[in-house]
C-alpha cells in the first residue's frame, strides 16, 4: 500500500502542484515540501512559480498572500481553521485615527496579517525586511501593525523615524521571558541565545543575534558556536538539525509552539491535494488593494 507521503507525490504530478510549507509546521510536512521559508521567501516562491495549484502548509494569512499574488491559480489551505491570532490584532478604527492625526504617514503593515489589514496599508514587511524597507520610505511618522514587539525593534533600529506601536503580539513569542532567557543560559552557559523580533525587547536586549526565522538558520549554519538556546517557534529546530548536523540546538522554554500551525498534516495536506478543497477565495476589490502593499514589499525588499 502506498505511503501517504508517496501518495502526495504522485497528486502533486497529476495537479501541477507545488507545496509551499513554513518552517513552523512539523517537520514531517516540511520533509515533503517543493520549498521551506519564511513569509518573505515563500511569497516570493509562490509568485515566480509556473504550477496550476500552489498547496501552502501553514495558517490562512499565508494562503491569502499567495492567492493575492496569484490570483488565477488554484490556492489551498490544507487546514481552514490553522489561523494566527496576531493576524488581526489591529483596529480598522485605530488605523483611519492615525492616518488623520499624521499627514506624513506610512501604514507598514507586517506580512502576518489578514487580507483585510493588507488592504488599509502602504506596504507590506516581513520580520527579515521591516528595518530595511522602514528606512526606505520617504514618511517620517510610521503607523506599524499588528504586532508592537517587532515595531519596537524597528524603532529601535531607526530612531530618526517617528514609529507608533500597536498592541498586537505573537503569543508564542510574548510567552518567552527575560527570567527564561537568564535561565537558559546558566543551564547552557556555552549556548549562544538566538531570538525572533517578535519576542519581547527585553528578550531582544538579552540575545546574542536577533533575526528572522531564515536569519536565524543561517547564523548558526555559519556559526563557529556548537550550541544554541532557540527563541522562536519549535518548528524551526527541524530544519536547524537537517541543516546543521553536529551542532546543538535547545529552546529557551518548553512549549513555544504555534498550536494553529501544528494542524497542518500530511494527511490534511493529501486530503486538500485530492479534492482540492480548502481554496482561498478573496473578491476581487480585496485581492486588488491587497495586492499594492505586497508588490511595493517585493519591490522595495529587491
Amino acid at each position: 500500500m502506498e505511503s501517504v507521503k508517496e501518495e502526495i507525490e504522485k497528486l502533486k504530478k497529476e495537479k501541477k502542484a507545488v507545496i509551499l510549507a513554513h518552517y513552523y509546521v512539523p517537520g514531517e510536512v516540511q520533509e515533503i515540501a517543493d520549498y521551506i521559508g519564511d513569509s518573505y521567501f515563500l511569497s516570493k516562491k509562490a509568485r515566480e512559480t509556473d504550477a496550476e495549484v500552489i498547496l501552502f502548509a501553514g495558517v490562512s494569512f499565508m494562503g491569502e498572500s499567495a492567492k493575492i499574488l496569484n490570483p488565477e491559480r488554484i490556492v489551498l489551505l490544507p487546514d481552514p481553521q490553522a489561523d494566527c491570532p496576531m493576524a488581526h490584532m489591529a483596529l480598522p478604527e485605530k488605523i483611519q485615527e492615525m492616518r488623520n492625526r499624521y499627514e506624513d504617514l506610512a501604514v507598514v503593515c507586517y506580512i502576518n496579517s489578514s487580507a483585510r489589514l493588507k488592504t488599509m496599508s502602504d506596504v507590506c514587511v516581513t520580520s527579515s525586511n521591516a528595518v530595511d524597507i522602514v528606512r526606505k520610505l520617504p514618511n517620517r511618522n510610521i503607523f506599524f501593525i499588528p504586532d508592537g514587539n517587532l515595531g519596537a525593534y524597528v524603532a529601535a533600529q531607526i530612531p530618526e523615524k517617528n514609529v507608533i506601536l500597536n498592541n498586537g503580539y505573537c503569543p508564542v513569542h510574548r510567552e518567552i521571558t527575560r527570567e527564561e532567557v537568564e535561565k537558559a543560559r546558566k543551564d547552557h552557559p556555552a549556548a549562544l541565545v538566538l531570538v525572533h523580533p517578535e519576542c519581547t525587547a527585553e528578550v531582544v536586549r538579552r540575545a546574542d543575534f536577533v533575526g528572522s526565522t531564515s536569519e536565524i538558520i543561517n547564523f548558526a549554519c555559519q556559526s563557529e558556536k556548537k550550541e544554541f538556546l532557540i527563541g522562536t517557534e519549535e518548528g524551526v529546530m527541524w530544519e536547524l538539525e537537517r541543516k546543521c548536523p553536529g551542532k546543538t540546538f535547545y529552546p529557551v522554554k518548553s512549549g513555544q509552539c504555534c498550536q494553529d500551525m501544528k494542524k497542518v498534516t500530511l494527511e490534511k495536506v493529501r486530503e486538500a491535494m485530492k479534492e482540492e478543497k480548502y481554496q482561498v477565495i478573496l473578491d476581487e476589490e480585496t485581492a486588488r488593494k491587497a495586492r499594492l502593499p505586497l508588490d511595493k514589499m517585493l519591490e522595495l525588499g529587491k
